[in-house]
Order: structure tokens, then sequence, then C-alpha cells
């Protein structure tokens, strides 16, 4: 996203961005959600390291064009677009529904 900054942790891995507006920095996690209003860069920074990317690994809902709710999981995650799959809670043979949606996280997938 153009003039968002990346913030990375101590050991590397980008735990989102901090998008300047006005005088100060909105902090955006990976899945392109704003953590807080404008804040100060080292609030900003706080913000993204404390919620680190743990929620990465938590199961989501994704409601469906017909209106019914699907336990996903998130697969892939960038700016580009973030792809779940069907939990299928570690079944092999379980066939895989898979979903591209718009990146930042559209209000149709949400924590469960």
């Amino acid at each position: 996203m153009q003039g968002w900054i990346e913030h990375r942790r101590e050991d590397g891995e980008r735990v989102g961005w901090l998008r300047p507006e006005g005088e100060g920095f909105v902090p955006v996690d990976l899945l392109g959600r704003e953590l807080a209003g404008p804040v100060d860069w080292l609030t900003g920074e706080e913000l993204l390291e404390s919620t680190g990317i743990g929620y990465l690994a938590d199961r989501y809902e994704l409601l469906l064009d017909d209106g019914r709710a699907l336990r996903v999981r998130l697969t892939e995650v960038s700016t580009e677009r973030i792809v779940v799959k069907k939990d299928d809670f570690g079944a092999i043979d379980a066939p895989q529904l898979i979903y591209t949606l718009p990146f930042p996280i559209p209000e149709s997938l949400r924590p469960v």
C-alpha cells in the first residue's frame, strides 16, 4: 500500500505497517485492520509488536453469498489478496475448498 511503512520485529518478521495520517501514524496489521487511530511512531510500533502475528493461525468464519457461514483457515496473506480454505481439521482426504478474498480483510471474513 503506497505510503505505508513496513514494520518488522527484531527477528525480521513483518508484523504490519504504520500508515502516515496527519501528524501521527495508524498501525495496520497484516490483514489490513487498523489497530488504533493515529498515534505517535513509538506507540504504533508497540501496538504492532504486542499484537504480533498469532491471529494468522486462528480460525475464521467466511460468510458465503448464500448466507451460510463456513469455518476457514488463512493460507496466504498479502497486500494483493487473502486466501482461505475450509477448515478440514487436518483431514488429508477432505475436499479442499479455497476462496480468494481482497485485501484488506473484507467484512465477510471474521474471527470465530
